[in-house]
């Protein structure tokens, strides 16, 4: 049935949603504000949308391939109401956990700045290497020839990286997926997805795609995290310490949202002597930290643990960090190991942190700061702080994944 329909509010998803009598509607790509008209499915979905009355917020797309991808869908907003969008879905979360908190303005990230992609590559028409991202919610690849939220050194070697790829598609069940990093000294990729049961890549295979690697001038190539070549060891900048990242290694998307989450931390622990960086990665806020305080530094992967201690040599001026490898999900810092801790910060996975939160809370720390790229799981672990005599002082979202739905915060916690 076609019908017409004037968008009221964005869902969480990004979707325009028309609040109708019968229920919501929701509308792929539609503004608030916006009449469409379109095809209404049994699932109360619109498709072959038509935009009859635009909003005045609807800007030009920067690439029709991250318009069909789910990467960058909401290139279409217009910067101010899209962040304001996102302020509002932290504001949201917190309040259905029955929590209040100055919600900051977000913190908008630039285009052409994300440091970090993930890479699908498959065998299209003629044999040729597409390389892309999966479109929304589908299986099926979108392929990529620009990338507007994408550092343009990265953007310039796609072509490169799709002859890297081509000898791991050898395999019919191989699905490659290259995880890309720009480093301070050069591009890692690292390779998952390869079809290995029936031995994996031939050795010709693996020396083709190091022939590759090396005409890119890559500085290291690994398949599932073993370097197959190296030109340079890649290394990462935090705070004054430089750090070999290792190969497929956790770094923060963009530089400058990575910035604006670090000056929030160091800002609210400022005065602290010894802080505990929980889920620490290779020392994203450890190293900043260290300027001004001495720090715990802890995380369940050893490698990242090995990088930063190999980074603790390189800074001057740094404060004791004591580092150790340690599953904080079935054996999290205890309130004794975190005995003289006046600050803790944790930055988890998606899943949130609830086992270790419960230790926070029963520990002496008067500042907890949470960094959290999931807000429902953040609001579930604040929760208990908040239980245990913490006030959430201020939450400030953090658009690190341009026109996504995705969005990060600092919240800042005190007794």
């Amino acid at each position: 049935m076609t019908a017409t329909f004037t968008i009221d509010r964005m869902g969480h998803q990004g979707d325009g949603i028309a609040d109708t009598a019968e229920g919501p509607v929701f509308a792929t790509g539609a503004l608030p504000g916006e009449t469409v008209r379109g095809l209404l499915g049994d699932d109360r979905r619109l498709t072959d949308i038509q935009i009859i009355e635009p909003s005045s917020d609807r800007r030009p797309v920067h690439s029709d391939a991250y318009a069909e991808c789910g990467v960058a869908p909401l290139q279409h907003w217009a910067e101010e109401p899209y962040l304001a969008w996102k302020r509002s879905l932290v504001v949201e979360t917190l309040r259905r956990e029955g929590l209040e908190a100055e919600v900051e303005a977000t913190v908008a990230t630039p285009p052409a700045t994300r440091r970090r992609l993930a890479l699908h590559a498959r065998r299209g028409p003629k044999g040729r290497v597409l390389l892309g991202f999966k479109a929304r919610k589908s299986w099926r690849l979108v392929e990529i020839t620009d990338c507007p939220v994408s550092d343009p050194r990265l953007t310039a070697l796609l072509p490169a990286l799709a002859r890297v790829a081509d000898p791991f598609l050898s395999h019919p069940k191989s699905a490659p997926t290259l995880h890309v990093t720009l480093t301070d000294t050069g591009v890692d990729v690292d390779i998952t997805g390869v079809e290995k049961k029936s031995g994996g890549p031939s050795g010709d295979a693996a020396a083709r795609a190091i022939a590759e690697a090396a005409a890119a001038d890559l500085a290291r190539l690994s398949l599932d995290g073993e370097v197959l070549m190296m030109a340079r060891q890649p290394r990462v900048t935090f705070g004054r310490a430089s750090v070999p990242l290792p190969p497929g290694g956790f770094l923060q998307a963009s530089p400058q949202a990575e910035a604006a989450m670090v000056e929030r931390t160091m800002a609210a622990t400022k005065g602290a002597k010894l802080v505990a960086d929980l889920f620490c990665g290779a020392g994203t806020f450890t190293f900043p930290l260290a300027e001004q305080a001495k720090v715990i530094a802890a995380d369940s992967s050893g490698a990242a643990i090995a990088a930063l201690k190999a980074g603790i040599g390189t800074g001057s001026g740094l404060r004791t960090i004591e580092a150790q490898a340690r599953d904080l999900f079935r054996r999290p810092l205890s309130p004794f190991d975190l005995k003289g801790c006046e600050a803790v910060i944790f930055d988890p996975p998606r899943a949130g942190a609830l086992e270790q939160t419960r230790q926070i809370a029963d520990a002496k720390a008067g500042v907890v700061v949470g960094v959290s790229c999931n807000p429902t799981s953040f609001a579930r672990d604040a929760r208990i702080l908040v239980d245990a005599g913490f006030r959430l002082e201020t939450v400030t979202p953090i658009d690190q994944f341009v026109w996504s739905t995705h969005v990060e915060l600092v919240g800042v916690f005190r007794r």
